[in-house]
């Protein structure tokens, strides 16, 4: 009976050996290059992975404008190119604005124009805006009547070099190549970094085959959020104090951090 017992062994660990149900750790090792990128080109197991980390749902989007961008903390954006690079960001920085009655808000009162239609739409839908008409900022549509979630910053995960050749496309003259955390860190280079513009206004992140939204791995807890102001919205009296702008504690991928809240945080 040995033979036949060694025989079954070894039929079994071939099997095992030949079997593309990887876990999901051995198939983004595969995927891994030493500098973080990926080529999914030539790997066989690539669409074994895109099976396993599916898209955030309308559901998750779905809730109201605060709890969106704190949960949106750790969560990743992935993003297509059209020459097939695939883009991860880790998201570190979000601000909430909520429509309605907040000044700082291009919905403010309700007001529904042809620019922020995306604000009222289903939650999951982008708002890309441009500001000093050049650069561009992405939100994401929530619950609530024109209210949206800005993406501030992101930690780059996968396509660093891809990002930096778009970066770089856009910035003027000779420049020193730019360090993965001036990558993302600030809502118009996280957009030039990922080839975000005008063309993504109105897109659903539920449906879209160029940008989505997977599942982070190890989401923060309420003691890794530093709730603070929100950037750049000048004289909005008591609006420009709320703090509407959420952060990852330690994470130096944020582009503004606020050691005040912080050492309050500490001391609590």
């Amino acid at each position: 009976t040995m033979p036949r017992k060694r025989k079954l062994l070894a039929q079994l660990s071939a099997l095992q050996s030949n079997s593309s149900f990887l876990p999901f750790d051995a198939l983004e090792n595969l995927n891994a290059t030493p500098d973080g990128d990926s080529s999914p080109k030539s790997s066989k197991y690539f669409a074994v992975e895109k099976k396993i980390s599916s898209r955030l749902e309308a559901d998750f989007f779905n809730q109201p404008c605060i709890s969106l961008a704190k949960s949106f903390l750790g969560q990743i954006l992935v993003r297509t190119l059209p020459d097939g690079r695939e883009l991860w960001g880790r998201i570190v920085e979000t601000e909430a604005y909520l429509g309605g009655e907040d000044e700082a808000s291009h919905s403010k009162g309700g007001k529904q124009t042809q620019r922020n239609a995306a604000m009222f739409m289903k939650p999951g839908t982008l708002y890309v805006y441009q500001i000093y008409g050049i650069y561009f900022c992405v939100n994401v549509s929530s619950q609530g009547e024109g209210a949206a979630v800005l993406l501030r910053s992101l930690e780059p995960l996968r396509g660093l070099e891809a990002m930096r050749e778009l970066r770089s496309a856009s910035r003027k003259g000779p420049t020193k190549p730019l360090k993965d955390w001036q990558l993302c860190n600030g809502p118009s280079k996280l957009c030039q970094a990922f080839g975000i513009d005008k063309a993504f206004d109105q897109r659903d992140l539920t449906q879209d085959a160029a940008i989505w939204m997977v599942p982070g791995r190890d989401l923060p807890g309420e003691q890794d959020v530093v709730a603070t102001t929100r950037i750049g919205i000048g004289n909005r009296g008591e609006w420009a104090q709320k703090p509407l702008r959420f952060y990852l504690r330690g994470n130096k991928f944020v582009s503004v951090v606020d050691k005040k809240t912080e050492r309050e945080m500490a001391a609590m």
